[in-house]
C-alpha cells in the first residue's frame, strides 16, 4: 500500500497501538480500534497486525449500531498480541470555536441524535439536571454553555488515577478527579441535563503544536455536542483547542467505544499506543 500526497491545509499522522495478551483458554474478543474516512479525516495507509498463524475463521468485521467499525476475534490460547498501524490525513487547524452557535430546540433534534440526549450507564444525566441548570441555565448560546461545562470541569476536577473502570460520571464528579474518560462522561452529563445532545469520541490525538508530554501516549476520550445543526468537537479534559485528533468510534458513552471487550478470562500483558505527525508517507507500503 502506497500513501498519498496531503493536500494544502492536512498534515498526515502515523496512528496506532499494539496489545499483548495472557489467554489461558480461547476467548472471543472485540476491538474497536479502525478508525474510518470520515468529513475530518481519511485513511491513507492501513495495516492490520495479526498473528501469522490465526486461523481465517477466527477474524471478522462488523459494523455496530453506531456505525463503527468492530474486530471480532476468536484468541487462541498463550501468548496472544494484535495491533494496528495507519497513517491518516487531518487538517493542521485547530478544534474550531464558533460561539456564536446555538442548541437546536427539542422539535428539531435529528431523529438519530435523539438516543444522545438521554442518561446512560456512565452518563446519568438525569442526576445532573437540577446543577445544570443552576450553573449554566442562564447563559445564551448552546456554545457558551457546553464551553462553560468544560471550564468548570477543567477548574473543579484534577486529573489523575481516581475512578474504576465502574466509575459513573456523578461518583468522579463528586470525587474531584478523573482521567479523559471521566472528563468526557461528566461534560456529557451536563450537557444532555441541558437538553444539549452529546456523545463520547474515542480515538488518537497527537502532541501536535504543544510541549511534548513525557506520559506514554494512550488512546484519548473527548465529546461531540449537536451545535448549529452538526456535531461539534470539546474536549473537557484539556479545554483547549488541539490539532490532528483521529476519532475511532462514537456512542453514548465508554460502554459503546472500550478499546477492547474480552468473554474470558484473558489478562492484559502490555499496551503500547503512538501517535505522531508523519513526514515520510513515500515508505508506507502493503
Amino acid at each position: 500500500m502506497t500513501s498519498r500526497d496531503d493536500p494544502s491545509g492536512a498534515l498526515l499522522v502515523r496512528v496506532g497501538f499494539e496489545l499483548t495478551y495472557d489467554v489461558p483458554y480461547v476467548a472471543p474478543l472485540l476491538f474497536l480500534v479502525e478508525p474510518s474516512d470520515g468529513p475530518l479525516q481519511r485513511v491513507m495507509s492501513s495495516r492490520r497486525l495479526l498473528p501469522p498463524d490465526l486461523p481465517l475463521d477466527r477474524f471478522s468485521t462488523y459494523r455496530d449500531a453506531f456505525g463503527n467499525l468492530v474486530w471480532r476475534v476468536l484468541a487462541p490460547t498463550g501468548s496472544f498480541r494484535i495491533g494496528h498501524d495507519l497513517v491518516v490525513r487531518v487538517p493542521t487547524a485547530k478544534d474550531p470555536v464558533l460561539p456564536h452557535l446555538d442548541k437546536p430546540s427539542i422539535e428539531h433534534i435529528p431523529d438519530d441524535a435523539f438516543v444522545y440526549t438521554l442518561p446512560s450507564r456512565y452518563c446519568p444525566s438525569d442526576l445532573f439536571m437540577t446543577m445544570a441548570w443552576d450553573l449554566f441555565g442562564d447563559l445564551r448560546s448552546g456554545w457558551e454553555q457546553v464551553q462553560a461545562i468544560c471550564d468548570h470541569l477543567h477548574l473543579r476536577v484534577r486529573y489523575g488515577v481516581g475512578s474504576t473502570a465502574s466509575s459513573d460520571a456523578l461518583q468522579t464528579y463528586e470525587a474531584r478527579v478523573g482521567v479523559c474518560r471521566d472528563f468526557t462522561h461528566m461534560a456529557i452529563s451536563f450537557c444532555r441535563a441541558l437538553n444539549i445532545p452529546a456523545r463520547y469520541v474515542g480515538g488518537y490525538l497527537p502532541d501536535l503544536y504543544i510541549e511534548p508530554n513525557d506520559a506514554p501516549m494512550d488512546f484519548h476520550a473527548w465529546f461531540e455536542a449537536y451545535l448549529g445543526g452538526a456535531w461539534r468537537t470539546f474536549d473537557a479534559r484539556h479545554n483547549i483547542p488541539r490539532a490532528g485528533r483521529v476519532k475511532i468510534g462514537v456512542g453514548r458513552d465508554a460502554t459503546d467505544v472500550a478499546f477492547s471487550t474480552s468473554y474470558g478470562a484473558t489478562r492484559l500483558q502490555s499496551m503500547r499506543v503512538w501517535a505522531d505527525e508523519y513526514h515520510d508517507a513515500s515508505e508506507q507500503s502493503t
